[in-house]
């Protein structure tokens, strides 16, 4: 993502010799460097005007940052749309509605979900107000890095209320939730921050490579994207020792990260789409579709969304249709 200017993969669905699809002529072809089983996924890219950006998943559909608004897409077109004056960064999806930032006012937006209909905005102040950021949800809270000094606020979605603030290390903006903890990263610390719900404080922490950025909490691990290293770096949640590392490429600057269904999901900007990382080998098990750009990642059961704002495009990645089979005579 960018502001302007042998587990199961996919619930089991798997095949192996799936081609990569060619890069372009100028960056040429993705690195020969991908091992085992590989998913078997068909784009189908849906046509979005503006800038689709960061995804949400809300049951067979994905909600979208876009310019001045938020829309909600399925595979076969769009569904819903609301006004939000510059939406940025992830989006939650808590207590039957959509929690998104809008980093023109510096507030949390509450949407709801079957309606679009703002129901409320709360004025939590924004860390990044640039965009690259994360509302998240855990806990019974959603949760917004709100200052740039170091705070992340707690919101309480029975009242629309900030109901606690977590003192961190200054210029902390990512945020994800995994293993009963929310997880924070300061990119300009280069440090992964533990934060215990029931006691609204850090509990533990983990010296990372250079501007981590993005990151997910699932596979056994929390998992963070070191964008200037160009790695992914595996952080046990436990021990908070950083496990080991995966080479992507020169840098994994903006982009995206997601686990599930036995993989490690990574949206990237150069050479590829996307490439799944094996969570237990650290290996790559597929570099997957051509290089468009930054855009977000996010993983279902049933498929992987894909953004690509600079073509346009919100893509659904699902399994290949099998053929009928052949009547026995």
């Amino acid at each position: 993502m960018k502001p302007p200017a042998a587990a199961p993969l996919l619930a089991g669905v798997l095949a192996a010799a799936l081609g990569t699809a060619a890069c372009s002529a100028e960056q040429g072809p993705p690195p020969d460097d991908a091992v085992g089983p590989v998913p078997d996924l068909v784009e189908n890219a849906l046509k979005v005007p503006g800038f689709a950006d960061f995804i949400a998943i809300d049951g067979d559909t994905a909600w979208v940052t876009n310019d001045g608004r938020v829309e909600q897409w399925s595979p076969a077109g769009k569904k819903l749309s609301a006004d939000v004056p510059r939406p940025c960064g992830t989006m939650a999806i808590a207590a039957g509605s959509l929690w998104v930032a809008n980093c023109k006012g510096g507030e949390v937006w509450r949407i709801n979900l079957r309606t679009a209909a703002v129901e409320a905005k709360i004025a939590t102040g924004l860390a990044n107000p640039k965009g690259e950021t994360n509302v998240v949800a855990g806990a019974g809270s959603v949760w917004v890095p709100s200052d740039a000094e170091g705070k992340v606020a707690r919101i309480d979605p029975a009242t629309n209320a900030i109901v606690a603030t977590v003192g961190v290390v200054p210029e902390t903006w990512y945020l994800a939730w995994g293993f009963d903890a929310l997880w924070a990263v300061s990119s300009e610390g280069k440090l992964l921050q533990r934060i215990d719900p029931a006691t609204n404080a850090v509990t533990g922490t983990a010296a990372l490579g250079d501007t981590p950025g993005f990151l997910a909490a699932g596979e056994g691990a929390v998992w963070v994207q070191e964008q200037g290293d160009g790695t992914v770096a595996k952080v046990d949640p436990a021990s908070l020792k950083v496990a080991g590392r995966t080479k992507v490429g020169d840098n994994l600057k903006w982009g995206d990260i997601d686990t599930g269904g036995g993989a490690v999901w990574l949206r990237t900007t150069d050479v590829q789409t996307m490439v799944v990382i094996d969570p237990a080998s650290l290996k790559i098990r597929a570099r997957m579709g051509p290089a468009v750009g930054s855009g977000a990642l996010r993983w279902t059961p049933a498929g992987v969304w894909t953004s690509a704002h600079d073509n346009q495009t919100l893509s659904w990645w699902s399994p290949a249709a099998k053929p009928a089979a052949t009547p026995t005579p």
